[in-house]
């Protein structure tokens, strides 16, 4: 599990660039109680019910083995009708599993917006299994913010494994949970399925679930840690046991976990040779999520939710309580110097970031570099305003959109060296 260690490099010599944090050089770091727990929680035959492929081929073409788009245009499951956690046979058809990954790619598409416009230029094979990857975040954040409600045969709030994850997870989490009992219960129990449907990515079993099956594949064909997979999920756990981050470093901590993991997964699908490529994918997560949250801070205070440094805010004589007066924040006399600084170490991670683009194979710039430059724009727009983020919503237009779509695939699909 990685942990917080300070680089020899630096980002800067000044302020918040005195020193960077990196998490993903992890060997030899002893796990804590929480990382042992969360790492153990898989997924056998003998557990969980399992139906054969064999006995759904008869039914392929009725109702059972559909298409991922229903009759009035929705999302569905193509393996809805199954009953069952995992599959009997070890190996699953080529054309479930492509199967799979068109429902993760209809999902990107309805869902991801930039983001989906970034992977679509992308070699098909790393397309795929980059809308995949999406489709696996996607529903856990979607779990976490009680949008979607998972499923997983045979499992339920009550049952005696899950309770004891959760019981588990909840005594070695500092402090007790922000949100109500029940509620609490839910998403833990939730996310704990998840995790064992992501464990059969790595074990014998597959998953019935067309999310995980494509991710199966994708982990196949990429060598991807599992260590990255459960950090994501980690964080979102995160949410549920604090509201409050103290320092930045405890800030960091959970960048790293629900952002720079998707740089980290990402890159390994991208293709690199240089392992400095790890470092920047890092940064690139944090860059992003730190603009996020900057963006969020008015609807996230209304959740009782402050994600920016509670010491940093502090430094400009700024409390919760001015957080959470939306615009009347405006006019502290404190808040623009910290917009600025907060926003002047966003660009020293952005900077980083864009450091990762030459290290990236040739046909895969593309699709970073259009994040990176998304968020930049935003970021630049969230400068412009004076760190106004309560009057509206900071965001880019459609016809910006195609501008800095346009500029970023010219120059980083052929003529970044």
């Amino acid at each position: 599990m990685p942990r917080q260690q300070q680089s020899e490099s630096s980002l800067g010599s000044q302020g918040y660039g005195e020193r960077s944090i990196s998490m993903y050089d992890y060997e030899d770091v002893p796990a804590t109680g929480l990382e042992r727990v969360r790492s153990a929680v898989g997924i056998t035959k003998e557990a969980v019910r399992a139906i054969s492929i064999t006995a759904i081929e008869a039914v392929r073409e009725g109702a059972i083995f559909m298409g991922v788009i229903g009759s009035r245009g929705e999302l569905v499951n193509p393996f809805r009708h199954i009953d069952a956690a995992t599959w009997t046979e070890p190996e699953v058809p080529r054309d479930m599993i492509d199967t799979a990954y068109d429902y993760c790619e209809e999902l990107t598409r309805r869902e991801a917006g930039n983001f989906y416009h970034s992977f679509k230029y992308l070699p098909d094979e790393e397309r795929r299994s980059i809308m995949a990857y999406y489709a696996f975040c996607r529903r856990a954040d979607d779990i976490a913010d009680g949008d979607y409600e998972d499923s997983f045969p045979g499992g339920s709030t009550d049952e005696p494994e899950s309770v004891d994850y959760r019981e588990k997870i909840e005594l070695l989490s500092p402090g007790r949970p922000v949100v109500e009992r029940s509620t609490y219960n839910d998403k833990m129990s939730q996310l704990f399925y998840y995790r064992k449907k992501l464990s059969s990515a790595y074990d014998e079993v597959t998953s019935t679930d067309p999310i995980f099956m494509a991710m199966k594949d994708t982990v196949e064909k990429y060598s991807i840690p599992r260590q990255f997979l459960d950090d994501m999920i980690s964080g979102m756990e995160d949410d549920f046991h604090r509201n409050r981050y103290q320092t930045f470093e405890d800030l960091y901590s959970y960048c790293y976990r629900v952002a720079s993991t998707v740089g980290l997964v990402c890159i390994e699908i991208y293709g690199y040779d240089d392992q400095s490529a790890r470092e920047y994918a890092e940064s690139w997560g944090v860059f992003m999520q730190l603009t996020n949250i900057l963006r969020d801070v008015a609807e996230d205070a209304e959740r009782d939710r402050i994600y920016l440094p509670i010491d940093d805010l502090a430094k400009y004589g700024i409390t919760e309580d001015d957080v959470k007066s939306g615009s009347a924040l405006l006019e502290h006399p404190g808040w623009k110097p910290f917009v600025k600084e907060y926003i002047d170490r966003c660009h020293q991670y952005r900077e980083k970031a864009f450091k990762l683009l030459p290290l990236l194979d040739r046909k895969s710039r593309y699709s970073p570099a259009a994040m990176a430059t998304f968020y930049k724009s935003i970021l630049s727009k969230i400068e412009k305003l004076d760190g106004d983020v309560f009057s509206d919503r900071v965001q880019l237009s459609k016809a910006e959109k195609m501008i800095f779509a346009a500029y970023v695939y010219v120059r980083y699909r052929f003529l970044a060296l």
